[in-house]
């Protein structure tokens, strides 16, 4: 990935720096099964309330599954649609609404699915891979070609591969894939001992 320069009110690791969410992908590159297995390792190692692990990930590969992928991609809204035709491996996230412990509500599922796409997305960018989370895309249609059962809710859609050599960005992309990136002030996001007193 081409690195965007971030402004930062403190240093932070250089990965979690690195990380951004493009949209030009590289047609012509593929995700090894090592690469596509170690992000999924990290996944699987991330926190979870009462370590319940309420994620699961359907991986659509278009190597090794262009049918599964081609579901995939048919569920997405036609804005992402445009972008992620070159995107070799989507992946459905869903989460458990209930604790498989007791089978009461988890509460928490939503936000540890979460934090296993972020621990997804961190090892991909350790491996020089692009990875794209997306709400737009059609949750019913998903369920339902995905065979996703009643307790399971459709999240997100990831796209994951290499991105394209900046030279090489397709013009319609060009002004989102290259725009500044930039985050809210501090203070708006986070705040010191009570509500509204930025921090």
């Amino acid at each position: 990935m081409f690195a965007k320069e971030i402004d930062t009110s403190a240093s932070i690791y250089p990965l979690l720096a690195s990380r951004w969410s493009g949209v030009a992908f590289d047609p012509d590159r593929t995700i090894g099964d090592d690469d596509l297995r170690s992000m999924i390792e990290a996944a699987r190692w991330a926190p979870s309330a009462f370590g319940d692990e309420p994620w699961r990930f359907v991986v659509c590969n278009k190597a090794t599954s262009p049918e599964s992928w081609r579901r995939a991609f048919e569920c997405l809204g036609e804005g992402n649609k445009a972008w992620c035709e070159n995107v070799p491996v989507l992946l459905l996230v869903c989460h458990d609404t209930a604790l498989t412990r007791n089978d009461k509500p988890n509460p928490w599922a939503q936000y540890d699915a979460g934090a296993a796409s972020v621990s997804l997305a961190l090892q991909a960018a350790s491996l020089g891979i692009m990875v794209h989370q997306m709400a737009g895309f059609d949750t019913e249609a998903a369920r339902e070609v995905f065979n996703v059962p009643e307790r399971y809710i459709p999240l997100v859609m990831v796209a994951a591969g290499h991105q394209v050599a900046e030279a090489d960005i397709d013009e319609r992309f060009a002004d989102r894939e290259n725009r500044p990136r930039a985050r809210n002030p501090i203070g708006d996001n986070f705040f010191a001992g009570t509500w509204g007193e930025a921090f």
